[in-house]
């Protein structure tokens, strides 16, 4: 009986196979896309975590629970946007300059939906539109009821200049608290809302700056 041996397989074949096999372990390994690690502070006492980007957005994603600084945000800033709206309903009949008057429209156009979507987003939650009386004492920006009354007493150019000084002071303290929601909070929904006051709430201060 002949027997045969067992040929090796030709070395084309065999870089091929090579080939293959290099190219699935690529494919089984960590792709770029994923972003670079994030450090997580931990609670107090406890370590930081370091996670990839990937986990720390899926974690984010699954952990949108408010927390208490985000329903404070919400029920304050309601109280503090009405505030503005008070001081912009003089605007038409006391200010002196059409810019002034233009502006307060801007102002009260853009301050109400987000009130609404604030009152909203508490309903949805089940919590309360009212923010306790502490905090309303404690909003930064807020005019006191002497101001708002020599504002209203104001009229053409004295009022343009008490407007404008009183809402620039206004909406600074609303950029600190979106500011401080965004560091405190944990609901992706406000920090949103956030997001809108600082941008929209700069730009105006800008505006306001230029025309003093």
């Amino acid at each position: 009986m002949l027997f045969r041996r067992v040929s090796q397989a030709p070395p084309a074949l065999a870089v091929l196979l090579l080939t293959a096999a290099a190219l699935a372990g690529c494919d089984s390994a960590p792709g770029p896309s994923e972003g670079p690690s994030v450090i997580v502070p931990g609670n107090p006492g406890e370590p930081n975590r370091t996670l990839s980007a990937r986990d720390a957005a899926a974690q984010r994603k699954e952990d949108d629970t408010p927390n208490s600084a985000d329903v404070r945000y919400a029920q304050m800033m309601i109280e503090h946007h009405e505030q503005a709206l008070r001081m912009t309903r003089l605007a038409p009949e006391r200010a002196g300059s059409e810019a002034v008057r233009r502006l307060a429209e801007r102002i009260s156009a853009a301050q109400r939906p987000e009130i609404d979507a604030m009152r909203s987003w508490l309903k949805s939650n089940g919590k309360s539109a009212t923010a306790g009386p502490h905090d309303l004492h404690s909003m930064p920006g807020m005019a006191t009821e002497a101001q708002l009354a020599r504002l209203g007493a104001a009229k053409g150019a004295a009022f343009d200049a008490l407007f404008l000084s009183l809402m620039i002071t206004h909406h600074s303290g609303a950029i600190d608290m979106a500011a401080e929601v965004k560091a405190q909070g944990n609901s992706i929904a406000v920090e949103e809302m956030a997001d809108d006051v600082i941008a929209q709430q700069t730009a105006e201060i800008t505006r306001m700056r230029q025309m003093q």
